[in-house]
């Protein structure tokens, strides 16, 4: 690969860092505040797409801002695996702040600025991690996502926001502290150095399987965002948070962050070589099916509807590194897309809930009854949105799906194509009946004595949701930036 030097990652992390200083200047003044959050997220996103051109050509960017220990940089490095991750929160970003804007002032919530303020940082950490050329740099990047998050998380400031981000913060710092550090000096020790190689960095170095073995399972566990079972309990806790703040979790910045890295420990740390020499794939592709299906079982048996989409997004974050785990061409795509094409989806089942709650109050699926009515550009795009989860055609999930499918057949591992089979009914069983309640049933009368508030919907946030399940749509039908991307990461 030719390698480039340009300032262009640097200025991408730097964007929104610069956007959360002038928020916090312009805490008086709320327009000028959110025109800035707004400004930002096309910069950024500007930024982020001109280097796509040159990562289509095979060629990588890097820039070196200083050197932490010998053979340790911290440093920037897009390529095609990075820039899949960055593109997609980057686009994301733009509708999630229109969104926000909308649902805060809806809702009169308290303390703005410091929302809008970390959320910018939140991306800024997120873009930083999507290019970062280095083991140090990335997981520098992961925390600062964790320890930004947590204001967002305990928005609110009542004895639910504490304990669901208390549990957010144990998981997410506890692991990274207990398993990342371990495994970053044991990395060092090996190779003398934490840079990404294409081969895998660690392809070349004399140490016992069991060695590595249990180096690769620290480096799993420490990258709890991902969501892997056990390590799970923290993303539905969560869910106390604002749903702005929970489209950011599950679908811009903080899920993607964790299978991001994920992918980079089997892509680039380990290899696709030494991950089929150890056995380390098939155990990882075993340990992610069970979570695949549990989180199913358990979102099924949610009426919380803010719940049953956090359980969702446990199971389907494990359809990314089953992808990644099979090892073979059409599954390594097929995760690799599904990191957009759940993103997409996923933000805009998550619009849906948070416009469902700024325009009636109602949270419960069950209370959902004829809702469609009132609402129906809200519920029309939470029945697209649903689609691609399940991945019908023409939505973007289908896409991900057919490849990790293909790939299951490629790798002989059948039962891996069972789960992924069991996994799309189980999806149909959580999702459609929502679509079916809000469009099909009557809806409840209200109390005797008491008139029905009228149901809204709120345009600014509408808007925002119709525009991220259109995407969702076009992504499955024109998903060629993305496949190849993908196509380049595996080369």
């Amino acid at each position: 690969m030719e390698t480039l030097i340009s300032i262009k990652p640097v200025l991408a992390f730097l964007v929104s860092l610069i956007a959360a200083a002038l928020i916090l200047v312009l805490h008086k003044k709320p327009n000028l505040r959110e025109a800035t959050t707004l400004i930002a997220a096309l910069i950024k996103f500007l930024l982020v797409i001109s280097m796509a051109p040159l990562v289509l050509q095979g060629k990588v960017i890097e820039y070196s801002l200083f050197t932490v220990l010998p053979g340790v940089d911290f440093a920037f490095r897009v390529d095609p695996l990075g820039m899949v991750f960055a593109t997609t929160s980057s686009l994301l970003w733009i509708f999630a702040a229109i969104y926000s804007i909308g649902y805060m002032r809806s809702l009169n919530e308290h303390a703005q600025t410091r929302f809008f303020a970390c959320f910018a940082v939140s991306l800024s950490a997120a873009v930083g991690g999507a290019f970062a050329a280095n083991l140090f740099t990335l997981v520098l990047y992961y925390e600062i996502l964790s320890l930004i998050t947590y204001p967002l998380v305990y928005h609110h400031e009542d004895d639910a926001a504490w304990d669901g981000s208390r549990k957010y913060i144990v998981y997410l710092v506890g692991t990274s502290k207990s398993f990342l550090l371990i495994a970053l000096a044991l990395t060092y020790h090996l190779t003398g150095n934490l840079d990404f190689q294409s081969q895998g960095m660690l392809n070349d170095v004399t140490a016992s399987p069991l060695v590595l073995t249990l180096l690769y399972f620290c480096y799993l566990a420490g990258f709890a965002k991902a969501g892997i079972m056990p390590l799970h309990a923290w993303l539905p806790a969560a869910m106390v948070a604002p749903t702005p703040v929970s489209g950011l979790l599950h679908a811009v910045a903080v899920v993607k962050m964790g299978v991001f890295c994920v992918l980079r420990v089997i892509f680039h740390v380990f290899g696709i070589k030494m991950m089929g020499d150890l056995g380390l794939g098939i155990a990882t592709a075993y340990l992610v099916s069970f979570t695949i299906i549990t989180a199913s079982i358990y979102a099924l048996t949610r009426d919380d509807l803010k719940a049953r989409l956090a359980y969702s997004t446990v199971s389907q974050l494990s359809y990314i590194i089953l992808g990644a785990a099979l090892l073979t061409p059409s599954a390594m795509v097929g995760g690799i897309v599904h990191i957009a094409g759940h993103a997409f989806s996923k933000i805009t089942l998550f619009f849906c809930a948070g416009s469902i709650y700024c325009a009636c109050k109602r949270r419960r699926i069950s209370e959902l009854a004829g809702i469609g009515r009132h609402m129906p550009w809200t519920m029309g795009a939470f029945f697209i949105a649903s689609l691609s989860m399940i991945g019908i055609p023409p939505a973007a999930g289908f896409i991900s799906k057919w490849y990790l499918v293909v790939g299951s057949v490629e790798a002989q591992e059948l039962v891996f194509l069972l789960v992924l089979l069991v996994s799309a009914v189980l999806n149909a069983a959580y999702f459609l009946p929502v679509s079916y309640k809000a469009f099909f049933e009557k809806e409840h009368p209200p109390p005797a004595g008491t008139d029905a508030e009228p149901i809204k919907e709120i345009p600014m946030m509408a808007a925002a949701l119709v525009i991220t399940a259109l995407l969702s749509l076009l992504l499955g039908i024109y998903p060629d930036y993305f496949l190849a991307l993908a196509q380049e990461v595996i080369k």
